[in-house]
């Protein structure tokens, strides 16, 4: 079903989760002003005011991401988070050994990419810009759980999981005092890798800065109470802002040839090894393609493919590079590069996409990229809609979180999970 905005609001689809909040068009389109800007340079939200706090407020709602340095000079320090976790990159036994040695080669040629695209990723400006307008929207249509406070948690860059718990402490939230905050993924699509490793810090970090918290004398321990938003890979919303900018990208195209751009949906890879042990992401991704090309009525031929291997071990494929470069080997120059499993610009769409996919194909006016969805109003609107939804819900996490891959061995993944999918929000 398609997902429109008629004249002057954004109405609820029928049958599919959609964006439910009703706002005026004026409201939606005040980020517009944005598009037109460099993709990665967002522009900071002015700081959330209120008036008032709800019955069931003050609500801190954490972006949970992987991040990316802001400055060259971070490019070290995040390779070697990254390569550190296994829940990302397994290199079994030598993880230890084999982690920093591979960071430590790599970091002179990740600083150069970096440069190439303005001295350090975009994705913090944009992280920060999305929740705070999000949380704005939110404080309108769920006065109940407002205010509602916007932060940023990164995986291997600043702001840390540990600098953002800190915050919240210091905010108000925990340290003997209650109060919810709901954990956002912005991976739509939910992998061990990247939610999982996510949420594996996040509790590690709740334990080791709240875990010995005591009883008070109601009956509570005066933690933060968390509740999880772990997948959304067809929610209307986010599948109405990608269709939306493919068919704006399409229009570059003459109209005779149009129809017969070939649609490569792009998301990032996964080791082998993941995959195997019952990753749930690379069918979750799957949902999302499909479900943006029944919103096109499936106008164009398509393909799902794959980028960002790192190390020599198997991973899932077609690498996106490769596709590319078999494709026009075949003849077919039309090619449309959307980047679905991601939510902002960042090194892997403006420069591994931007300048080595497109500017080394030889055929940079055939073979394009959707714009990413940064500022999107239609995508900030899906946000709060979600976290509206979520935040009625009553629940802490999906049934589906609570469930391990049928080849896990992880303990921390086991107790991160019990620990979410057993938070008590109702006592928040």
């Amino acid at each position: 079903m398609a997902f429109r905005l008629p004249a002057n609001r954004l109405c609820r689809a029928a049958a599919t989760p959609a964006i439910s909040t009703i706002r005026p068009l004026a409201s939606l389109l005040r980020s517009s002003a944005q598009a037109s800007q460099s993709r990665w340079l967002a522009t900071p939200a002015p700081p959330v005011t209120q008036n008032s706090v709800g019955s069931q407020g003050p609500t801190a709602m954490v972006f949970l991401n992987m991040g990316g340095p802001s400055t060259v000079d971070e490019v070290g320090d995040f390779l070697s988070r990254l390569f550190a976790d296994a829940d990302l990159i397994p290199l079994g036994r030598l993880q230890s050994y084999l982690g920093p040695l591979i960071a430590s080669r790599r970091t002179p040629k990740i600083q150069k990419q970096y440069a190439a695209i303005g001295g350090g990723s975009p994705i913090r400006k944009w992280s920060e810009h999305q929740c705070a307008e999000m949380c704005k929207i939110l404080d309108e249509i769920s006065p109940q759980t407002a205010p509602h406070k916007p932060y940023v948690a990164f995986r291997y860059a600043n702001p840390l999981t540990e600098e953002m718990y800190k915050r919240l402490l210091a905010d108000g939230f925990g340290g003997g005092k209650g109060g919810r905050a709901v954990a956002f993924t912005q991976y739509p699509q939910y992998s061990c890798s990247t939610t999982g490793s996510s949420l594996n810090e996040l509790w590690k970090w709740r334990q080791r800065l709240e875990g010995k918290t005591g009883p008070l004398e109601d009956g509570s321990d005066g933690t933060i109470k968390w509740s999880v938003i772990d997948r959304w890979p067809v929610h209307a919303g986010l599948v109405e802002a990608f269709a939306r900018n493919i068919e704006e990208k399409l229009l570059e195209y003459p109209e005779e040839r149009r129809n017969s751009v070939v649609l490569l949906f792009s998301a990032h890879s996964l080791p082998m090894t993941v995959v195997n042990r019952g990753d749930p992401y690379p069918a979750e991704v799957g949902a999302t393609v499909h479900a943006v090309m029944e919103r096109l009525k499936f106008s164009n031929p398509y393909r799902l493919c794959w980028q960002s291997q790192v190390g020599p071990q198997p991973w899932l494929g077609p690498q996106t590079q490769m596709s590319v470069d078999e494709y026009v080997a075949k003849g077919q120059k039309d090619l449309l590069l959307i980047p679905i499993a991601f939510t902002s610009d960042h090194i892997e769409t403006l420069f591994e996409l931007d300048e080595e996919v497109i500017g080394e194909s030889g055929h940079p006016d055939t073979i394009k990229r959707v714009e990413s969805l940064n500022g999107n109003p239609i995508f900030i609107q899906a946000l709060a809609d979600l976290a509206k939804t979520h935040l009625d819900s009553g629940i802490a996490c999906s049934s589906q979180m609570g469930l391990r891959c049928p080849g896990c061995k992880s303990e921390r993944c086991t107790e991160s999970k019990k620990f979410f999918a057993g938070q008590d929000i109702t006592a928040a």
